[in-house]
């Protein structure tokens, strides 16, 4: 019991310290970013992305997701602990929480890369702001309406339903050994994206570097994943998404 107390402190702590150097970072590069001159491409649309802008926009994005979406994962990586320990009483055996949480990040990296190159997309096309990092209002007006549509499917709930239920996820995944526990985490991974990735997107709308919007968003998904009326909340969010999408996209069009 001693053991399983000290482990999961240990890793509640690396956890916190991990969601706080992302965060540190975050605020760190959101400041760089309002000092870059303008012969960045940052804030010239028409600027080619370089290798070095490229791969510092991934590197923003995958940092951002651990800062987002660690701290809904942690029931799941503690409950990891838990049951790790109880499986195997001995201390050389016992597989570390870090190669779960690897093959979690891991999968979210995956999904950094696709939003970098939907980032560079956007960029190209003339579709995003570059110093602000947010799409126009008709654009952000269909995505808020295609996040509150996306709350009411049953894929989002089926995703969800793996994600919040941290003991029912690793009895029905369980596999021994340090790979299987690198592959667990990857596919808690994969359905935290079904789950979440739509509502990463929104981070165009109101700025990809908007702090505020990024800690509301973190936010949004903590209460989805640890509330117990999962459903009424997931369903109230897409009420407010489509509301947030038709207000945005009709002062638009009232502005025209």
């Amino acid at each position: 019991m001693a053991a399983l107390q000290r482990d999961r402190w240990f890793v509640g702590a690396g956890l916190a310290a991990v969601v706080l150097v992302s965060w540190a970072y975050l605020l760190w590069m959101e400041r760089a970013m309002y000092g870059m001159g303008p012969e960045c491409p940052m804030h010239n649309i028409s600027a080619a992305w370089t290798p070095g802008y490229f791969w510092m926009t991934f590197a923003m994005w995958a940092i951002m997701m651990v800062a987002m979406m660690v701290p809904s994962a942690a029931p799941m990586v503690l409950t990891f602990v838990l049951v790790n320990r109880r499986r195997v009483p001995n201390e050389r055996a016992v597989v570390p929480a870090w190669i779960f949480l690897s093959g979690y990040i891991a999968a979210w990296t995956g999904f950094s890369l696709a939003a970098t190159l939907l980032q560079w997309a956007l960029h190209a096309a003339s579709l995003m702001a570059p110093a602000s990092l947010t799409v126009g209002p008709f654009l952000g007006g269909a995505l808020l309406a295609a996040a509150g549509v996306y709350q009411w499917l049953p894929v989002k709930h089926a995703c969800l339903s793996k994600c919040a239920g941290p003991l029912e996820f690793l009895v029905a995944e369980w596999r021994e050994g340090r790979a299987c526990a690198w592959v667990m985490g990857f596919r808690h991974g994969l359905f935290c994206i079904g789950c979440c990735a739509v509502l990463m997107i929104l981070l165009f709308v109101a700025g990809v570097m908007n702090l505020l919007w990024i800690a509301t968003l973190g936010g949004l998904v903590l209460v989805e994943k640890l509330l117990p009326a999962r459903r009424i909340t997931v369903h109230a969010f897409g009420v407010l998404f489509l509301i947030a999408g038709i207000v945005l996209t009709g002062e638009a069009i009232w502005k025209q």
